[in-house]
Formats: C-alpha cells, sequence, structure tokens
C-alpha cells in the first residue's frame, strides 16, 4: 500500500473547503480552474516534508530539516483529536484523506530555481534514502512538473496544497 499524495494550487483554503466539501474529500479534479477543478500535479508518495522538503533543500543547496516545508490542515475540517483521542475506525483524521497548506517558501523556493540548475537540484533529491537509488533522469519530469505548478501558482497568487490519502 502507498501513500497517494497529489499538488495542486488554489486561491485560498476556503476555495479548497468548498471543493472537498462537494466530493467527500475525493481526489480534486485536475484541469480547467473551476468549481472542484484545480491545476495540479500527481506525484505519488512525495510527502510535503520529507521528499518534498529535500527538493525544496536541494534547490536552496542547504541540508533537509523536518520542518523545512510549513504545512497546515485545511482538511478534514472537523476538530482534530488530541494524542490521547478520542480516535474511531470512521474519524476523517484517522482515514484520510488529508489536505494541508504548504507555506509560501516553499512555493517561492521552488517557483525561483533557475532552468539551468533543475537538473543539478534534482540530482541531489535523488540521493534521498526514501528514493532507494532513483535515477535522477526518471525524477527530473515530477521536479520539472512541482516547479511548474509552483511558479503558476506564485504568478496567481496562489496557495499550493497537497492532498494526501492512503
Amino acid at each position: 500500500m502507498g501513500v497517494l499524495t497529489d499538488y495542486f494550487r488554489a486561491p485560498g483554503a476556503a476555495a479548497v473547503v468548498r471543493a472537498l466539501e462537494l466530493t467527500g474529500g475525493a481526489r480534486p479534479e485536475f484541469g480547467e480552474a473551476s468549481e472542484g477543478a484545480f491545476d495540479g500535479v500527481m506525484a505519488k508518495g512525495v510527502d510535503p516534508g520529507v521528499l518534498l522538503g529535500q527538493l525544496v533543500a536541494a534547490i536552496r543547496a542547504e541540508p533537509w530539516r523536518v520542518d523545512l516545508v510549513e504545512d497546515a490542515a485545511v482538511w478534514p475540517t472537523t476538530p482534530q483529536p488530541g494524542p490521547d483521542g478520542p480516535w474511531s475506525e470512521d474519524d476523517p483524521w484517522s482515514t484520510g484523506p488529508w489536505v494541508t497548506e504548504l507555506d509560501d517558501a516553499a512555493r517561492d523556493a521552488l517557483a525561483e530555481v533557475r532552468d539551468d540548475r533543475i537538473p543539478a537540484a534534482v540530482a541531489r533529491w535523488a540521493e534521498a534514502a526514501e528514493w532507494h537509488g532513483a535515477d535522477p533522469a526518471d525524477l527530473l519530469p515530477l521536479a520539472e512538473d512541482l516547479i511548474a505548478l509552483a511558479r503558476r501558482a506564485r504568478t496567481a497568487g496562489e496557495r499550493l496544497y497537497c492532498w494526501i490519502c492512503l
């Protein structure tokens, strides 16, 4: 079982919540901007904190750290239980999906990388243990898609979001 992660851009958390309320939290549609459809990238297994954070670190040429990409929960909208619960089988915080809003610093790091520096950053990104020795050439298209999405988000004055499902 893998973790599904999709990144998309939206004008704000309220627009994301409205779209997710229409679908019960289902994966947002990607395509032309309309109610419930977003400009996005499917990035299976690229979680915001670790793998996206390692791409941001590679772009910035700095060490990765767990708090490099800050994110805040947007979905589910029910109050999150404390560490001791109450948890139940049907609690959306246990079952997902989850959506987080990424900080603008991560978006901007992706958006600002020069095109001629992308291959070197991806080569460094491929060294992450979580990639298990992946070939940088295989990761380059995904990195380019994430960078292009961040550029479009910044140009539009929008935020980046990550939809996560088990």
